[in-house]
């Protein structure tokens, strides 16, 4: 029972600081140990009394993206979001995928828990290469499904359209689910943060860390990773890719968001949604349907 209570008790405030949005709203502490809540999008408002260099935990092994690792991992965009007196703010991580066409990132960028609208599609653009792209407003596929009430991290995905062709390289589909066991396991792997984190430094970050547990299939079949990487406020839509290079989850949310604790499976660690299930449904989806513009040529990726 005590035990219990603990785990309620730091999921609710970690639940806190992961969601307070740059948008001025913090929702309500939550103690779903299944779906703990997303965080906020941007970097600008991090919980009261959190100091702006303290990484998520004690270890912080983050540093600069350099040109070597942006053609490494194509497709590393930005999410920008106009603030409402209109000054353009970076909001989160985002992913050119299949086509030039094509953007990938989180669904609570323009949803809370409760599935309602925090800002339209048309106050945000997509950065990439140096150059700024405008959405198809209408174009936005979440990953909720139609008779859904909540956002949780398995279905916290969103697909946009480009008004027009990205001139950048990007991401491939993954040619197929990652091969990976539900369950305990220690699989190294990389988080891309292309839109940087607010307690780091610099812009953008990169850091070895470790897939540490994967939890059983849910919403739409997909299945969430549980990770030791550092996260921060405008980490949400991060990469997070194998020894390969091979992409395999985006990331979510974070327990505990910035309060530096050890890192502890049950208590105190990142939530990342792997490519598979209906989200790799609708890229290969996107991609079919976008006959213009067909990926570059590259080796198709295979399970890691």
């Amino acid at each position: 029972m005590a035990q219990g209570r603990r785990a309620r008790r730091v999921l609710a405030v970690g639940s806190v600081l992961a969601l307070v949005a740059f948008v001025g709203g913090a929702a309500a502490a939550g103690d779903d140990p299944t779906h703990p809540l997303s965080e906020g999008a941007a970097k600008n408002a991090p919980a009261s009394g959190v100091a702006r260099s303290a990484a998520l935990y004690p270890r912080d092994g983050r540093r600069d993206l350099t040109g070597d690792d942006r053609a490494r991992y194509p497709g590393a965009g930005v999410l920008w979001c106009r603030r409402p007196d209109g000054v353009p703010q970076k909001a989160a991580a985002a992913w050119l995928i299949g086509t030039a066409s094509t953007v990938m990132l989180n669904a609570h960028n323009f949803r809370n828990r409760q599935l309602e609208t925090t800002r339209p599609v048309g106050d945000c653009y997509f950065q990439i290469g140096g150059r700024n792209y405008d959405f198809v407003a209408e174009s936005l596929r979440l990953g909720v499904a139609a008779d859904a009430t909540r956002l949780h991290i398995t279905d916290d995905w969103a697909l946009l359209r480009l008004a027009r062709p990205a001139d950048a390289p990007r991401q491939p589909v993954p040619g197929a689910a990652p091969d990976l066991s539900t369950g305990d396991l220690a699989l190294p792997v990389t988080l891309v943060a292309p839109g940087g984190h607010q307690n780091y430094r610099g812009d953008s970050s990169l850091e070895a860390c470790t897939l540490r547990r994967i939890d059983p299939p849910t919403e739409g079949g997909i299945r969430r990773a549980r990770h030791d990487c550092n996260d921060g406020y405008g980490g949400s839509g991060s990469g997070v890719f194998d020894g390969a290079g091979r992409l395999v989850a985006m990331q979510s949310a974070s327990l505990s968001m910035n309060s530096r604790h050890a890192f502890d499976i049950e208590f105190h660690y990142g939530s990342a949604l792997l490519i598979e299930g209906e989200l790799l449904d609708a890229l290969r989806q996107a991609q079919r349907e976008d006959t213009t513009t067909q990926a570059p040529s590259q080796a198709p990726l295979q399970a890691p």
